[in-house]
């Protein structure tokens, strides 16, 4: 499997995640009872569940990639029998080495 199968393995999971994420937000938003048309840019919105829609919604949809991405990864490593060109299976997320003193 080359990068290019990587990019669009990745990529597309993570969108399909972040949009199942955002409706799956919506509906747990809607059964709260709350606006479904809350705009956290808008001014006018009360404060309090603009911070809260951002916050849940953002948690939820890095969640929903983070989660995805890895899943593909997985599936990516046991195709291919290696990581995807990037990503190093030390643990350490592809940091650069500390530089010594």
């Amino acid at each position: 499997m080359g990068n290019f199968v990587w990019k669009v393995l990745g990529t597309g999971s993570a969108v399909v995640a972040g949009i199942a994420a955002k409706k799956v937000i919506a509906a747990i938003w809607e059964k709260a009872g709350k606006d479904l048309d809350i705009d956290p840019n808008n001014p006018d919105s009360p404060i309090v569940e603009a911070v809260l829609y951002a916050t849940v919604a953002g948690v939820a949809v890095g969640l929903a990639r983070t989660m995805a991405t890895r899943k593909a990864a997985q599936f990516y490593q046991r195709s291919a029998g290696h990581l995807p060109v990037g990503m190093d299976d030390s643990g350490k997320g592809g940091l650069p080495p500390k530089p010594a003193k």
